[in-house]
């Protein structure tokens, strides 16, 4: 029987006046699936409700941080003893630390780390420390991983972000695309080869070690193991996109289960429950260009 979204579709066409196809993320608008999508009034535990009184069990989860679902009455109460306190002050705080310190006892890789507002911003100053720390231009990317939006890294991404099928995005220049090398994931071959032509001008190879954005692609055997020698070797930096595997393939990432150590860490969602904000740990070696 067909829900009821009377309410919901009325909301998504007033929306649309307001919001590129009615949304703030393009995998929202369920346009891949041929449907409008439904618009949530509130959700407690799993489950969640739409503004037609419908009910749904969450898989999504707010795309990753609500690990402990909606409206958790120990999460609440501690969201509303901090926000008595207040909400942001635009200064150091203690709690910074001492989530730093929690973190870095669970990836001991991440020996310092710069918090941030999203997953684009992490990848993208991972990409950044990359490059002044070892003054190349080009990265490696993998084609289906998604790693944010921003410019370098939409070219052949897996998301709705960047459009689906389509080899880059609309209105990324061509001289940003020239410094993306996108290979296929999987293909160790294909990466020692582009070292070969070019390694003295890669910078770093970002990847998800469990690509999630292009339905669940687990690493073959010594695929990411491969990718740690060939960027030592080439003096290149690893970056392990860890947004979405992070504390899910084993508490300490997919670093922890696959005993590989990259360069760098992006992580988020889920350690930000229940808001989400995201953090790109950094070794002490390539930390200079962040203290400046």
């Amino acid at each position: 029987m067909a829900l009821n979204l009377k309410k919901s579709l009325q909301a998504f066409n007033e929306a649309k006046r307001f919001m590129p196809g009615g949304v703030n993320s393009p995998v929202r608008s369920f346009n891949s699936v041929d449907s409008n999508p439904p618009f949530i009034s509130h959700g407690k535990g799993s489950h969640i409700f739409d503004i037609d009184g419908n009910e749904y069990i969450d898989y999504v989860g707010s795309w990753g941080p609500l690990v402990l679902g909606h409206a958790h009455p120990r999460v609440v109460a501690a969201l509303s003893r901090q926000i008595a306190r207040g909400t942001s002050y635009g200064a150091p705080t203690l709690l910074e630390t001492k989530l730093a310190r929690l973190v870095n006892q669970i990836f001991p890789s991440m020996q310092v780390m710069r918090m941030v507002s999203s997953g684009t911003e992490a990848t993208m100053s991972a990409l950044r420390v990359a490059r002044g720390h070892t003054r190349r231009e080009k990265i490696i990317k993998f084609i289906g991983c998604y790693h944010g939006h921003s410019d370098s890294l939409l070219v052949k991404a897996g998301s709705g972000a960047a459009t689906f099928g389509e080899p880059s995005s609309p209105g990324v220049t061509r001289g940003t695309a020239q410094d993306t090398i996108a290979l296929p994931y999987n293909d160790l071959a294909a990466v020692e080869n582009a070292f070969a032509q070019c390694g003295e001008q890669i910078a770093a190879v970002i990847v998800e070690p469990v690509a999630g954005n292009m339905g669940l692609v687990l690493p073959k055997e010594n695929y990411l193991r491969g990718l740690r020698d060939v960027t030592k070797r080439f003096g290149a930096l690893l970056i392990f996109d860890e947004v979405m595997c992070g504390f899910r393939v084993a508490l300490g990432g997919a670093q922890e289960k696959y005993q590989v150590t990259p360069d760098l860490t992006c992580l988020g969602k889920i350690i930000g429950y229940p808001k989400k904000f995201r953090r790109v740990p950094v070794p002490r070696r390539v930390l200079s260009p962040l203290c400046r």
